[in-house]
């Protein structure tokens, strides 16, 4: 039996076909980084890391949509959150959340990156052009911008456009994804686990401060051995587990704690989402409010906040048809809408101003 049918034999099995992916040189010279992008970007990233480190007294909040599937509709949202960062610019940084590949805990739409007609055509290689397109508009804006670190491959394509990462309570475990932080550019935020343990997290932010050695691809697409220096940017975000929410005082504390023991700087990311906030959307603004209620009752390790926003409330079934889909209303997690944001924020921006400037 000669060599090729041997191997049809025992490999690939369930594999029906593969296509080629463009190397990341290759999208990055057709979606190319331009100097207005990369100053948002750097200028992002290094203030976000100066609220980690306690250099800058603001808060930063990562809100947006639940996740992309309408480039228009994720402008238009974009447009408007940029105006209102300069009006609350004296306490908060804000930074869109662009989030374009879903974790599933069994089907369903993974994501714009993945499948961005929405058609199960899966043109990952049309989904991951058009996603950076979309972040280069955003930080041509000057808009910094969030996403979640899901696919170790996505990075070499989207990273440079990226100001900070969330690891998720399904990955934070993960050897790949820790090992992947360690070479990420931007700070991370590693949830805690979908039980609401923190060991998961706190072992995820050590790692990721760790040099590692991983296989990756590099800028030709090749294969290739990625030796990381390691992340000093990780960092706990707090988002519920078990039928429970995480953001209350108590929890905050034995978090901190938890950090204190594990010998990692006491920065905190309420994620009022998820769990905290029990799966409803309305409840959002309750835990966003009580998170600055505690900052300005004195805490000092709540260093960020999350929120899933979007132009419209709530969230619509996706039919198969995306012609049919409402304009700005989510089509995965139920967001809270636009002009609740913008109220939300407004208001954190007068209670925070005295409590800030004593940070």
């Amino acid at each position: 039996m000669d060599k090729s049918a041997l191997e049809a034999l025992v490999d690939n099995l369930n594999v029906e076909s593969m296509a080629e992916m463009p190397a990341p040189q290759d999208v990055h010279a057709r979606v190319a980084l331009t100097d207005r992008a990369a100053q948002t970007v750097l200028e992002g990233r290094r203030v976000l890391r100066a609220i980690l480190e306690r250099a800058d007294r603001r808060l930063f909040v990562v809100v947006g949509p639940c996740s992309i599937h309408d480039p228009v509709a994720a402008l238009d949202y974009a447009r408007r959150l940029r105006a209102l960062a300069a009006e609350v610019a004296g306490t908060m940084v804000l930074v869109m959340r662009v989030y374009f590949e879903k974790p599933r805990t069994s089907v369903g739409w993974k994501g714009f990156v993945n499948d961005p007609r929405m058609d199960d055509s899966f043109r990952i290689d049309e989904g991951i052009e058009r996603a950076r397109a979309l972040l280069l508009e955003l930080a041509e804006l000057g808009l910094p911008t969030a996403t979640e670190a899901l696919d170790p491959i996505s990075p070499q394509y989207l990273s440079d456009l990226i100001a900070w990462y969330a690891i998720g309570a399904r990955t934070t475990e993960s050897q790949t994804h820790r090992e992947m932080a360690s070479g990420l550019s931007a700070p991370v935020g590693f949830k805690n686990g979908t039980d609401g343990g923190l060991d998961v997290a706190l072992n995820a932010i050590r790692s990721a401060r760790s040099p590692h050695g991983f296989l990756g691809i590099n800028a030709q697409g090749r294969t290739a051995v990625v030796r990381s220096r390691g992340n000093p940017d990780g960092h706990l975000v707090l988002r519920g587990g078990a039928g429970r929410p995480n953001y209350d005082t108590v929890s905050v504390r034995i978090a901190e704690q938890a950090l204190e023991r594990a010998g990692l700087p006491a920065n905190i990311v309420i994620d009022c989402s998820h769990a905290n906030a029990m799966k409803d959307h309305t409840l959002q603004p309750l835990v966003f409010s009580d998170c600055v209620h505690q900052i300005r009752e004195g805490n000092r390790s709540i260093v960020g906040l999350m929120l899933e926003s979007n132009l419209e409330a709530g969230t619509q079934s996706f039919s198969g048809d995306a012609s049919q889909l409402r304009y700005g209303v989510s089509v995965t997690d139920a967001c809270i809408d636009w002009r609740t944001t913008e109220e939300l924020l407004l208001r954190a921006d007068r209670e925070l101003v005295e409590t800030l400037g004593a940070r």
